[in-house]
């Protein structure tokens, strides 16, 4: 996405509550962010409020949430304010557990380097994505100063989290390792304690069991008192190394592909994916014919480790284009759209009803800022290359 669409998008979801200088510094945070794909208004939301800093924080007492057990709890302290919201009760796995004293009943899920401590709490996996909470401590930071973001598509809809960065690779069984997109989205527990959730896209779907290899090497966080100067992203960074093995199940509970194979143009949509805590749509676009090989990605990612495939087609000189798509349930709303990459488009369910999804395809970025804006009554409806109605239950 061009700096100019970037500005065009920034400003049709805030205008005028956001500045120009403002639009600027969310620019030069988008490279560290590493999210890629369309930024759509819930996501532009969420940037202003991180940039403009408008939302304080509440925490706990550090001294009564030493009393209270968190690890083993965190999706409960959690889930209903991430982007990926839900009722994770009964769904994931408890991998590390505390007394009210504090301590665990297992270490083998914990890590420390660089004076941080990082603890695997929880892990969900609906085939498609994995769900990991985890527990934060670092006794000589301050936490209270993460500002928050909105996480839903509305500001009134009053969801925020805070956000803490990470970087290194992840990879499932020994297989090739996967940049990190995502960060962490949670709470602030205290000055020295964050507790938040990861959600790692699989390149495959999985099945059975498997074992999730965690390689960080920095982890870092914005300063609200930092939110003035020219560049804020990860204010506060630690390089290290905190490398943790965990195991998952896949949870197939409430998971639902619908096969569709309609083909319009050059986009084909292939299925939909419908979990209980997001809806997944799978297309096959120009470009997607191309595969890279293993030793051609290696030797891209060692030149420069942060590359993505869509910048390996790039570089390639091959075509790599993700199509847009936008979501509508039943009842007209809107569901949260994440990222979208050649090939799959993430939505967030976030609670909502899913009994009838009406999806919209678009090869125009701005036929589909339209609708976003517009709703599904949207004249820029009859403009998308595919337009199907699915019928979930």
């Amino acid at each position: 996405m061009t700096d100019e669409k970037l500005d065009q998008i920034l400003k049709q979801a805030l205008a005028p509550e956001i500045s120009d200088g403002e639009i600027q510094v969310r620019k030069r945070r988008k490279g560290k962010m590493k999210k890629f794909g369309k930024i759509g208004k819930a996501v532009a939301a969420a940037a202003a409020a991180v940039v403009v800093g408008i939302l304080g924080l509440g925490y706990f007492n550090p001294v009564l949430a030493a009393k209270i057990p968190l690890i083993g709890k965190i999706f409960d302290k959690v889930e209903g304010d991430v982007i990926y919201s839900g009722d994770y009760t009964e769904k994931e796995t408890v991998l590390t557990n505390e007394d009210h004293t504090g301590n665990l009943d297992t270490t083998e899920y914990s890590v420390s380097d660089k004076g941080i401590t990082l603890t695997a709490s929880e892990v969900y996996c609906d085939g498609y994505s994995i769900f990991l909470t985890v527990n934060i401590e670092a006794e000589d930071a301050d936490f209270t100063h993460i500002p928050e973001h909105y996480t839903g598509l509305n500001t009134a809809d009053n969801k925020t989290a805070a956000g803490f960065y990470i970087n290194g690779t992840w990879n499932i069984d020994g297989n090739t390792p996967e940049q990190f997109e995502n960060t962490f989205e949670g709470k602030v527990i205290d000055s020295h304690t964050f507790a938040g959730l990861l959600k790692m896209n699989l390149a495959e779907k999985a099945s059975g069991s498997g074992k999730l290899n965690l390689n960080i090497s920095g982890l870092g966080y914005d300063d609200d008192r930092m939110l003035n100067n020219e560049e804020i992203s990860a204010s506060h960074w630690t390089d290290g190394a905190w490398n943790i093995v965990l195991p998952f199940e896949v949870n197939e509970t409430d998971v639902k592909t619908i096969e569709v194979g309609e083909k319009k143009g050059n986009i084909t949509l292939d299925n939909v994916v419908i979990s209980p805590y997001q809806v997944i749509v799978h297309t096959t676009t120009p470009g997607e014919q191309r595969e890279l090989t293993e030793d051609r990605r290696e030797k891209l990612l060692s030149k420069d480790p942060d590359m993505t495939d869509a910048e390996m087609f790039e570089l390639l000189g091959w075509s790599y284009e993700p199509c847009q798509t936008i979501l509508f349930n039943q009842d007209g709303e809107m569901l949260y759209s994440d990222m979208e990459m050649a090939g799959r488009a993430g939505f967030a369910v976030q609670g909502k009803e899913i009994k009838t999804l009406y999806i919209f395809i678009f090869d125009n970025l701005d036929d589909w800022v339209q609708m976003e804006n517009e709703g599904m009554n949207s004249s820029a409806a009859d403009k998308a290359v595919i337009s199907r109605e699915i019928h979930v239950q």
